[in-house]
């Protein structure tokens, strides 16, 4: 396995680990996984800044066990720099289909691999 794969590996490992209601529900656990500087354009078109989805993703849809669950499909993922990843895959969440797209950042070995960006857009029911 080459370095490269190594990295998409581990920022699909922290993606996967972000879709868990076990770790969105516990500040403890996400909040190491997203970068400082994180900023997510959410399939609603809102704008969120890393301190806003610090405070709120708890009580986004998706972070209880009981509630629907994200189920992904087709991760793919690139290295862009060292240091930088690029991860695109597709949901499907209480119905509903969505593309998704992610920039995963290692400044150091301490904080490891956390997300930088994210953007969802939603998949029209008659688009492929």
């Amino acid at each position: 396995m080459t370095h490269e794969s190594d990295d998409v590996n581990e920022a699909i490992r922290g993606e996967l680990s972000l879709l868990d209601p076990a770790v969105r529900s516990s500040r403890v656990r996400y909040q190491r996984l997203f970068d400082p500087e994180f900023v997510e354009v959410g399939t609603s078109g809102r704008r969120y800044t890393y301190d806003e989805m610090m405070a709120e993703l708890p009580d986004h849809a998706g972070s209880t066990a009981e509630g629907p669950r994200y189920d992904p499909s087709a991760i793919t993922g690139v290295v862009l720099a060292p240091g930088l990843v690029h991860l695109t895959f597709e949901t499907i969440f209480d119905g509903r289909r969505s593309r998704r797209s992610s920039i995963w950042r290692k400044q150091d070995e301490a904080t490891g691999w956390r997300m930088y960006y994210h953007q969802g857009t939603p998949v029209p029911p008659d688009m492929p």
